[in-house]
């Protein structure tokens, strides 16, 4: 497996200029060969310049250790080994130092003219020493093999060093590039997982709301009606009084401990703690309030949801229940979209639901508007007379305004809800009708 970059940054332990432990130890082999050449060189040097060979061999020792600092100044090692070229000396530091040189990140026009120095001198120096051979007689070929001899070893000594440090430079700029793409890649895919983790996170909470709002929908506004019609029970029982009284007040208090066992249950869902399995705890839980009003809830599940043409019927429910309700519709009625339908349906559920629970017995006005591009909807109830308390007293949970407004906000529609200069309450939505 490939290294990436900041693996790749970590590794490097070495001393000094170098990256890594044994690339230290390898440019000082190469110094320390490099020094014996050269100074193993410096002796014919010395007696054919005519100084004491001990300064040749000094000489040699100390261009040939310049190889140790190959890595941090190519083009001097170079350089140096082109200096000492007339004198014989230098060819391993020449070739690891093309090599190193072509290997670096520097600009092509460096590399090939030193390249080139290096090649004219070699060259040149190989032509003299050919023609003093074959002057003093030490070589019998003819006048060709002088240029024959210079060339070949000039390439011979050139070339390839360079060739291969330019193939080794551009595999490592390749695997840098690689190692750079690889740390963008994890980066990326590290950025997507957290934003996945984000948005499910947010899907989750979105889900357990929108629970949360459905039940609260579906079975407060009955459970409601089904304590206050127990508390008229117990207010106009005239046969065997004592047993109606018994299972009114049984009745009552069975609708107000689903309703508050009901809304403990929503609060959960909302909290957004262990998110899986206590919204499917939580669900299941919901579901067993559900079933202990089976028909209702049952009925309200079965269809497609409720709409406008049931707002009367709904009307109805509270009128029966012993609240004084005026219906009024304005406009000409027509078809909406589904969710339209449900969410004005909702909001009037929901705004007759907290008239029984806060201002039972005060009269109540529902306003249906249908216009060209909205739907409005107003519930407002006058002041509750004093004395006419509910004696059904039933729970509050502080939901029921929250999903309204979020009903009618997820439409795009707006939504208002306070009380009123006379001491009642309104609540009003306005929803846009595509």
């Amino acid at each position: 497996m490939t290294a990436t970059g900041e693996e790749h940054a970590g590794a490097l332990t070495g001393p000094w200029w170098w990256g890594r432990r044994r690339s230290a130890v390898l440019d000082g082999s190469l110094a320390l060969v490099s020094a014996v050449e050269c100074g193993a060189e410096g002796i014919p040097f010395a007696r054919d310049a005519g100084i004491p060979v001990s300064v040749g061999i000094v000489f040699g020792l100390i261009a040939g250790s310049v190889l140790l600092v190959r890595r941090k100044w190519p083009i001097a090692v170079v350089l140096v080994a082109i200096a000492i070229t007339p004198a014989q000396m230098g060819f391993l530091m020449g070739i690891v130092g093309l090599y190193t040189l072509a290997a670096c990140e520097l600009p092509r026009r460096i590399i090939v003219a030193l390249a080139g120095m290096s090649l004219l001198g070699t060259m040149i120096v190989t032509f003299v020493r050919v023609r003093q051979d074959m002057a003093r007689g030490d070589l019998t070929l003819g006048d060709w093999f002088v240029p024959f001899a210079s060339i070949t070893t000039s390439l011979g000594l050139t070339a390839p060093p360079v060739l291969l440090g330019l193939y080794v430079g551009a595999r490592r700029r390749l695997m840098e590039s690689l190692r750079e793409r690889a740390d963008s890649l994890e980066r990326e895919l590290q950025l997507l997982a957290e934003r996945a983790e984000e948005r499910a996170e947010w899907a989750r909470n979105e889900e357990r709301t929108r629970i949360a709002r459905e039940m609260h929908d579906v079975v407060a506004h009955r459970v409601s009606l089904m304590v206050v019609h127990a508390a008229a029970l117990q207010a106009v029982a005239r046969k065997d009084p004592e047993k109606a009284v018994r299972n009114a007040a049984l009745v009552g208090d069975m609708g107000r401990q689903a309703l508050t066992e009901l809304r403990e249950m929503l609060g959960v869902l909302r909290a957004g703690d262990g998110a899986g399995r206590r919204a499917a705890s939580v669900s299941l839980a919901v579901v067993g309030v559900a079933e202990a009003v089976s028909e209702a809830v049952a009925e309200e599940a079965a269809g497609d949801g409720p709409c406008l043409s049931e707002l009367e019927e709904l009307v109805g429910q509270s009128a029966a229940a012993g609240m004084v309700v005026d219906l009024s519709v304005e406009g000409e009625a027509r078809l909406y979209a589904a969710e339209v339908e449900q969410t004005a349906y909702r909001v009037v559920q929901e705004a007759l639901t907290n008239v029984h629970k806060h201002a039972a017995g005060a009269k109540t006005y529902v306003r249906l508007a249908h216009r060209g591009a909205e739907i409005a909807m107003q519930v407002e109830n006058e002041p509750p007379e004093p004395g006419s308390g509910s004696a059904a007293r039933l729970p509050s949970g502080g939901n029921g305004l929250v999903g309204m407004r979020e009903r009618v906000v997820a439409l795009g529609g707006v939504f208002v809800s306070g009380p009123t200069d006379a001491g009642g309450f309104r609540v009003s939505a306005v929803i846009p009708a595509a």
